[in-house]
């Protein structure tokens, strides 16, 4: 496949089979992820891969942390949506957490690093269409609480970028429309 090709038809994929997959393949994604350029080499990343029986442990903390943030949580309704944050670990057979690790270089910047970790990301994305897995990148301000970052034993510059939850895809995406880069694009030619 070529890179032109992937970028253009590579789908989030919301629905995936819960076949485990390859420890080669997220292998192959990982080693991607590291090729992401990164001002100043400071390589701000960090991964976690969750699969099996390991998503358990996110699984309780996401329970005990949305029991503490939902309006009434011994409702139906809050019970409901308890059990809806605490099984998103679930929704692929792997999981990849991608974590901003900043650098302790002085001429690091934390834009740059940012970029850095989603161009990561998108590397992974991208490997994962390439292998023909379906992928979703998600994200959310309950994965960066203080319990969530204490279970990856994040410190307090670290944090939690997104998700990649990963597997065979469950369905097929129709191709995309986006707005075409004319309409987002000046060139700016003469010196004026």
């Amino acid at each position: 496949m070529e890179v032109f090709e992937a970028i253009k038809n590579r789908r989030s994929i919301p629905k995936l089979k819960d076949t485990p997959v390859e420890r080669e393949k997220i292998e192959r994604m990982l080693e991607a992820a590291t090729w992401a350029p990164n001002h100043h080499h400071t390589e701000p990343w960090k991964f976690f891969v969750l699969s099996g029986e390991g998503r358990n442990p996110l699984s309780r903390v996401l329970k005990e942390v949305a029991h503490g943030r939902v309006e009434d949580p011994e409702s139906d309704a809050g019970m409901k949506r308890i059990e809806k944050i605490s099984r998103k670990p679930f929704a692929a057979p792997t999981v990849i957490v991608v974590a901003l690790s900043p650098d302790d270089n002085p001429k690091a910047i934390y834009t740059e690093d940012v970029c850095a970790v989603a161009a990561a990301t998108q590397n992974m994305l991208l490997a994962a269409h390439e292998m023909g897995l379906g992928a979703i990148w998600r994200s959310g301000p309950i994965y960066n609480t203080p319990k969530v970052k204490e279970y990856f034993e994040l410190d307090e510059r670290e944090e939690i970028l997104g998700l990649v939850f990963l597997g065979e895809p469950d369905v097929v995406k129709d191709n995309a429309k986006r707005t075409p880069f004319e309409e987002k694009t000046a060139w700016i030619e003469d010196d004026e």
